[in-house]
């Protein structure tokens, strides 16, 4: 069993950075691939970024080269640093776990992003 706790949202002015944490719980973080998808007002769960056990990462072209995606295992924690945030990145952010496939999720952190 996994359990994920999102912090971080807020809201913040078109332009700004913010970073998100998810920390998680048990014993198998560091064999877990850990993920940030995130659902805008009345539309689909989408992927934003993944991170495999041993730190490969993979992006959605909308957020390429603003985002970064980064773990810390030892803190059994996973992070999304935002940056030039735009209106459209505006969503709740949900953090996701697979573990032998078993998927996981956190209750989501809301990302207001203002014009």
């Amino acid at each position: 069993q996994v359990q994920l706790v999102e912090s971080g949202g807020g809201l913040v002015q078109l332009g700004g950075s913010l970073r998100l944490s998810c920390a998680a719980s048990g014993s198998i973080f560091s064999r877990t691939a850990m993920g940030w998808y995130r659902q805008p007002p009345g539309k689909p769960r989408d992927r934003v970024a993944t991170i495999t056990s041993v730190g490969g990462t993979n992006y959605a072209d909308s957020v390429k080269g603003r985002f970064t995606i980064s773990r810390d295992n030892a803190k059994s924690t996973v992070y999304l640093q935002m940056n030039s945030l735009k209106p459209e990145d505006t969503a709740v952010y949900y953090c996701h776990a697979e573990y032998v496939n078993m998927h996981y999720w956190g209750k989501g952190t809301l990302v207001t992003v203002s014009s």
